[in-house]
Order: structure tokens, then C-alpha cells, then sequence
């Protein structure tokens, strides 16, 4: 039985964003490198930024029409910070200086490549480059101006610059399930509908957040909480939110270059989760327009033509 398509829409709001490719001398190395710089980055808010997998680009992936630039198996990446924080491009820059420093310079055989060709950049290269202590240096390799690091390994290249540009942050689904496990099947089918769609990163683990939150909370230091009364368990104890015999509530986030990307990526995974067995209804969180001013509705026929 397909599940309930609930009427509404899911609230996105502006982000700032970096993307970046790397490039290892296989999949296990590339995985590595994606594992650790995109670690500690699925929800901002106690996270320095979100940070997730694009896709796999290049040999050995779904996406061969992507030539890496040293035509090695490739990964994009993409890091967001809401635009609404003030400092918000300098908080980006550090977010990608640390992670690419600290988790991909490390990562053996791991080099680090700059995308399109934003008119706004950060001198990325430069800065990790320090590094070498005065050994770095700048070089032409594959066509590019690059950075060249001694280290251990051999070496490390990274492009000079870092291009960032407007995002989007805060799309999302919500399955109602009959159990924790009808719930969660229906989000992974979900997640995996996702994951080919280019432009689009799901940043909680395994692309699903169990927790899903509210802004505000009851103790002033916390700036997001547990939203009560979708909460399961507390039904006898608050005006629940939940429909009738809906034991279990998965959330899947979506952050992307823009609204068109998230749209696809939308009906994507509402097509693939559905007819999950035990799925009573595909919904999404929003907050009356207070946190952003992109809605992505579920039904694409109450869509505006952009």
C-alpha cells in the first residue's frame, strides 16, 4: 500500500558553500579521505559547518563522463554554513582549511582540486601549503596552477584556489512508520534515491537523522531540541503530532548548490520509499517560512514554476 503523500513542503534556507574534488589511487584511499573531512559535520547546529559526498566521479565510477584532472578515481565534496550566521564566509574558509589540512593532505595518495570557477575564493592552496615549511612551492601540474607539499608519503598537491558561492541548506523528508523498522527502510530507500542526484550531499549518518529537532529549547544554552510531539514515546504526555499508529519517525536532510537539485532530489526519494511495507506517510518539517524562504513541496504540482 503506497503511502500518504502529506500536503506540505520542506523549508530551506540560504547556505554558503564550498566544493571541492579529491582524488585518490584507489577507492579504498579516496574513502578514507571522504570519510574523515566530511567526519563531525551533520548538523550546524553544534557542528563547524555540514559536510557530506556529492558523488564518485571518474574511473571506476557511475560518473565517467567526469574526467578527474590526474585521472584517478575521484570524489566531490561540498561543505555549507547557513548564511544567516554573520561571519559565515569566514567560518567557511576555516571549516575547509581544517578539514582539508588535517584529513586529506594526511590521507595517502590523496590530492585536493578546486571546482567551476566562482568569481569568490578562498587562496586554499596557499594556506595549507604553509605546511611544508617553507619547502612548499608552486608548481603547473595537469594543466593547473598548483601547490606542492613534501611530506612523507612523497607529495601533495592541492589547487590554489577554493571558489564558494550561495547554496541551499535544510531540505527534507519525514517517514512515518508502523514500527522503527518500516520507518527507517522507507529512509533508506530514500537515501540511496538520493545519492546519484549531482549538486545534492546528505550529511547525518548514512544520510538519516533519527533525532530529528525543532529550534529553541526549554534550557537557554541549547539552541535546538527534541520536537516532543512527534516523539513516539512521549504521545500520552504532549499534543502529539503523530497519526494514528505511527510508531517511528525517520528524517533524511538535504543540502545542495540549488533548488532545482534538491527538488529532483526530493521526488527521487519519495518515489523510491513510498510502497515501503508499514509506511503510513511521507511528510517534511517546516516552521511557517520563519527559517527560510524555499519551499520544496512535496506534491511537484503545487511547485511554482521557477
Amino acid at each position: 500500500m503506497t503511502a500518504i503523500i502529506d500536503d506540505t513542503y520542506a523549508e530551506a534556507f540560504r547556505s554558503v558553500y564550498t566544493e571541492f574534488l579529491i582524488t585518490a589511487r584507489d577507492r579504498k584511499w579516496l574513502d578514507n579521505a571522504i570519510n574523515a573531512v566530511t567526519g563531525n559535520a551533520s548538523s550546524t547546529i553544534l557542528c563547524d559547518c555540514e559536510a557530506g559526498l556529492d558523488r564518485y566521479v571518474g574511473p571506476g565510477s557511475n560518473d565517467t563522463q567526469f574526467e578527474t584532472p590526474d585521472g584517478r578515481p575521484g570524489a566531490i565534496v561540498q561543505l555549507h554554513v547557513p548564511r544567516f550566521w554573520k561571519d559565515r564566509v569566514k567560518k567557511l574558509e576555516k571549516s575547509a582549511l581544517v578539514r582539508i589540512s588535517q584529513n586529506v593532505l594526511t590521507c595517502p595518495t590523496a590530492r585536493c582540486f578546486g571546482l567551476g570557477d566562482s568569481e569568490e575564493y578562498f587562496h586554499m592552496g596557499r594556506k595549507v601549503a604553509y605546511f611544508g615549511n617553507r619547502f612548499q612551492k608552486r608548481v603547473e601540474r595537469f594543466g593547473r596552477k598548483m601547490w606542492w607539499v613534501p611530506i612523507l608519503g612523497g607529495e601533495f598537491l592541492i589547487d590554489r584556489r577554493l571558489g564558494y558561492q550561495n547554496g541551499l541548506m535544510g531540505g527534507n523528508l519525514w517517514f512515518f512508520g508502523k514500527d522503527e523498522d518500516s520507518a527507517l527502510d522507507a529512509a533508506e530507500a530514500a537515501a540511496e534515491a538520493v545519492k546519484p542526484i549531482p549538486g545534492v550531499v546528505m550529511t547525518f549518518p548514512g544520510g538519516i537523522a533519527a533525532s530529528g529537532s525543532k529550534a529553541g529549547s526549554d534550557y537557554s544554552f541549547s539552541i535546538a531540541s527534541t520536537y516532543e510531539k512527534f516523539c513516539p514515546l512521549l504521545r500520552d504526555q504532549v499534543e502529539t503530532g503523530l497519526p494514528e499508529g505511527v510508531e517511528s519517525v525517520m528524517e533524511i536532510i538535504m543540502n545542495g548548490k540549488d533548488m532545482k537539485s534538491i527538488i529532483d532530489a526530493t521526488q527521487s526519494a519519495i518515489n523510491a520509499s513510498k510502497d515501503t511495507n508499514g509506511l503510513k506517510m511521507i511528510s517534511a518539517g517546516n516552521y511557517n517560512g520563519k527559517l527560510g524562504k524555499s519551499f520544496i513541496y512535496l506534491h511537484p504540482d503545487k511547485q511554482p514554476v521557477s
